[in-house]
């Protein structure tokens, strides 16, 4: 790959985490409004999100066996916009497509039902494990319109643990614009948890945007220098050549990465180390990255025991979708959670 121009895709930010109670609905419209003036909506689109985010914290309160709202702002390629997750763990829906008709509720909430939600926003989804949890995205930019369909698609999502404010995790998507167009993935965990963890997350994050190389052991060794006074992170940095349709993977520490196409998944491992204090000679792992593939790179703080069989129909939906609906099934650890996927889209 010869001389490229980089430019930043997408990268982790705040993200708001409301727990379903009492006070949700109130919440969550004063969080979104905030969010949604904040980035430019004019007062129309931010009462569309107001009312967005009223339903999906009614649909939790109603009847949900427990959940959550995410709020925060994206930006990717200079666009800007607000993105609402609700994430739940039960009872699920068995029936998606008439939860989205007009005039039905799968919940029986607000009498406007889930198809509102796709109405209001300019791009949404939604996921559902019957039995096991539902996730439903809603995004809305500031001049109404999607961005164009990228060949693959990135997305991610963090949230800290329990008590704590910031989060140790972040993760970033890099565009190498060049002969052979490519992208450079980031997940980072900051040892430990709170504003230490946050503060080596934040610098692993800056020295992956200001690296210019494109070789994933070089930019790892970038990191590290950059987190040399911190308490040190697990890292794994991943570039996929869209010319080869391969994915190449170095990593450090406690990341973990894999791909996976159909029902089969394959781990691409990382050296044993910290970045920032022990930076052992990187090695680079390589594998197909055909189209319908995904690739998953998440912390410690997500479990990694799942199959894709366990996610029927996912790795089609949204790529903040896909890490919303991973991070809600597969967290199980008191720890900061963090993860970035990758999808290959078919063309």
């Amino acid at each position: 790959m010869g001389p490229v121009n980089t430019g930043l895709v997408a990268e982790a930010g705040d993200v708001h985490w409301l727990r379903a109670d009492i006070a949700l609905a109130a919440a969550a419209r004063r969080q979104a409004g905030q969010l949604a003036r904040a980035v430019g909506l004019s007062d129309e689109r931010v009462s569309r999100v107001e009312l967005c985010v009223t339903e999906m914290a009614t649909n939790l309160l109603k009847h949900a066996n427990d959940g959550s709202l995410a709020l925060r702002v994206v930006r990717t390629r200079g666009r800007a916009g607000v993105e609402c997750l609700s994430l739940d763990n039960g009872p699920g829906i068995d029936d998606v497509q008439r939860a989205l008709r007009d005039g039905t509720s799968a919940y029986g909430s607000l009498g406007i039902g889930m198809g509102a939600i796709e109405r209001l926003a300019d791009v949404s989804g939604i996921h559902s494990l019957p039995g096991r949890g539902t996730v439903v995205c809603a995004r809305f930019w500031t001049d109404g319109s999607p961005p164009a369909p990228e060949t693959v698609a990135t997305g991610g999502l963090t949230r800290p643990i329990s008590g704590e404010q910031l989060c140790g995790d972040t993760w970033a998507v890099r565009a190498l614009d060049g002969p052979s167009p490519a992208l450079l993935l980031l997940m980072c965990d900051g040892l430990g948890h709170g504003p230490l963890a946050a503060r080596a997350a934040d610098q692993a994050r800056a020295a992956f945007r200001a690296s210019r190389h494109i070789n994933p052991e070089a930019v790892l060794r970038d990191v590290h220098e950059g987190l040399r006074k911190s308490r040190g992170a697990a890292a794994a940095i991943a570039l996929i050549d869209l010319a080869d349709q391969r994915v190449h993977l170095s990593g450090v520490g406690n990341i973990t990465a894999l791909l996976a196409h159909g029902d089969r998944r394959n781990g691409l491992l990382s050296t044993p180390g910290i970045a920032g204090a022990h930076l052992p000679r990187a090695r680079t792992h390589t594998m197909p990255f055909p189209p319908g593939t995904a690739l998953i790179m998440h912390s410690d703080g997500l479990s990694d025991r799942w199959k894709p069989h366990d996610f029927p129909g996912l790795f089609t939906q949204d790529a903040s979708l896909v890490a919303g609906q991973l991070l809600n099934q597969t967290a199980v650890r008191r720890d900061d959670a963090g993860i970035v996927v990758a999808l290959h889209r078919p063309s």
